[in-house]
């Protein structure tokens, strides 16, 4: 029934959006896009690449999030988040796959991966 993931939301403190912006637009090279006008007076941001959408919802209560982004060139993802101050963890307890794990700036823990040929 399922077809695929329409979107990710990621939650962020009240009043991070702008640090957010800085860092979807920059390390991973997303594009924001604009919220339907109804939905942006809640605050928050959205973003796209490609097939890939993220919504960044502020929530008072904030809780990190864990999504798992699959990408085509693993070592070029971790150099540029690296390049951006990001962290950079490798990890490689998961069997057929490259990964390491990042984080956001508000402490949304990014995990990349590739498979392994």
């Amino acid at each position: 029934m399922l077809l695929a993931i329409d979107h990710v939301q990621l939650a962020a403190p009240p009043g991070t959006e702008d640090v957010l912006r800085a860092f979807c637009g920059g390390v991973p090279g997303m594009a924001e896009v604009p919220k339907p006008p109804a939905l942006a007076a809640r605050g928050g941001c959205w973003f796209r690449a490609d097939g890939v959408r993220f919504h960044l919802g502020v929530e008072a209560d904030f809780r990190p999030a864990h999504p798992g982004l699959l990408v085509a060139d693993i070592d070029a993802c971790a150099a540029r988040l690296a390049a951006h101050g990001a962290p950079v963890e490798w990890d490689g307890g998961l069997p057929g796959h490259r990964r390491f794990h990042s984080e956001d700036p508000v402490g949304n823990r990014l995990e990349f991966l590739a498979p392994v040929a």
